[in-house]
């Protein structure tokens, strides 16, 4: 072979490599998966090009932080929220609809683990694509305790503080609510088999987002995956305002209404169903639910008509917390006068004995 040609070939081969290094999800980087196991302080797969991460001091520490806390919290939380649902939320449906949850994926499992699509939903931003393979040298160490401190009051007191998450969600090495995401999957032993960024035309068709969206359109995220059963599961999480302003022409609802009847979960929802500011999205979920668990956070109770729902109260409603005053339910306190106590805490109330649930049933 001529060397000219010899030398062609290999800057080509170059060329090659460092195009396919580029490309998002390839060798490179490591897959999603991966990705959010390195995030999440576990291993990644034998073999992956992010092994070397695991290596560092900082990263050693971030992964016997996140041990210890989701030691704590199984105990705590969701070992216990998920015997209460097996006992509890019987015959569930594939679908479940979780209005105001900015990325908690974690209790939307615990809750609702036989679900196939969950459709999670709420004002904060996606973000980009983690790829820790990117992450500044010197920079892992800070990265990790910034994912740790978003995910700290989730982890203490059930929700997340919005006020705090318009500052974490948009600094830090990645911004978002996607590598959030990827810690909850990995933690709760799931496997990322594809991630795609999503929007939604105004019929409720799911598009894949381009570089110009439309206005107002949800931005979102489609992430593919499956838990030690192998089954096949979706995970989708909207950035979209869900006002009766924002969702008229929005398209949300009307990928939802697709799903068919779902089970819907509220929680910690700043009383906004309360509202009439909020009342399509109240009646949507109304409508199309067979199942509503809610702490008093959710829709009120007297939207609840007796000849179509059932309701079952659990723990005890004290009423909430001060800066929701005003969002007292009288009728509540009378539904709750007999309902039995709950081992764990929920919502605002997330002390022990204070928290409350209430799982409405639809009648046939």
């Amino acid at each position: 072979m001529h060397a000219s040609t010899r030398l062609k070939i290999s800057a080509a081969l170059v060329v090659g490599l460092l195009i396919c290094s580029a490309l998002p999800g390839s060798a490179a980087d490591g897959s999603a998966d991966d990705n959010a196991r390195i995030l999440a302080g576990l291993m990644p797969s034998a073999g992956s090009p992010l092994v070397g991460l695991t290596r560092e001091s900082g990263w050693q520490q971030h992964s016997r932080s996140f041990d210890g806390a989701w030691k704590s919290l199984e105990a705590r939380q969701l070992s216990k929220i998920r015997a209460w649902s097996a006992k509890n939320i019987t015959g569930p449906h594939k679908s479940l609809l979780y209005m105001f949850s900015g990325p908690d994926y974690l209790y939307a499992n615990a809750f609702f683990p036989e679900a196939t699509t969950y459709v999670l939903s709420g004002l904060e931003p996606v973000g980009r694509i983690p790829d820790m393979s990117r992450v500044r040298r010197g920079s892992l160490s800070g990265t990790l305790a910034h994912i740790r401190s978003s995910l700290g009051s989730v982890m203490n007191y059930s929700f997340f503080k919005t006020r705090d998450m318009r500052v974490q969600l948009r600094g830090g090495e990645f911004t978002g609510t996607l590598p959030l995401l990827y810690v909850f999957l990995a933690r709760a032993g799931k496997t990322i088999n594809d991630v795609s960024l999503v929007t939604l035309d105004k019929d409720g068709v799911e598009q894949t987002a381009g570089e110009t969206l439309t206005r107002g359109a949800p931005t979102g995220v489609k992430i593919a995956f499956a838990g030690t059963d192998g089954k096949p599961r979706t995970l989708y999480y909207f950035s979209t305002d869900l006002s009766d302003g924002g969702v008229a022409d929005s398209g949300f609802l009307k990928f939802c209404e697709r799903l068919g009847d779902a089970d819907s979960l509220i929680k910690s929802a700043s009383y906004l169903l309360h509202s009439r500011e909020f009342s399509k999205v109240r009646d949507f979920v109304l409508a199309r639910s067979a199942s509503i668990l809610q702490d008093d956070s959710g829709i009120p109770v007297q939207h609840f008509a007796p000849d179509k729902w059932e309701l079952r109260p659990f723990g005890r409603y004290v009423g909430p917390i001060d800066i929701f005053s005003g969002k007292y339910q009288r009728p509540l306190s009378q539904i709750f006068r007999r309902a039995p106590p709950i081992d764990f805490g929920v919502g605002y109330r997330w002390r022990l004995r204070e928290s409350n649930l209430l799982l409405a049933v639809k009648k046939p």
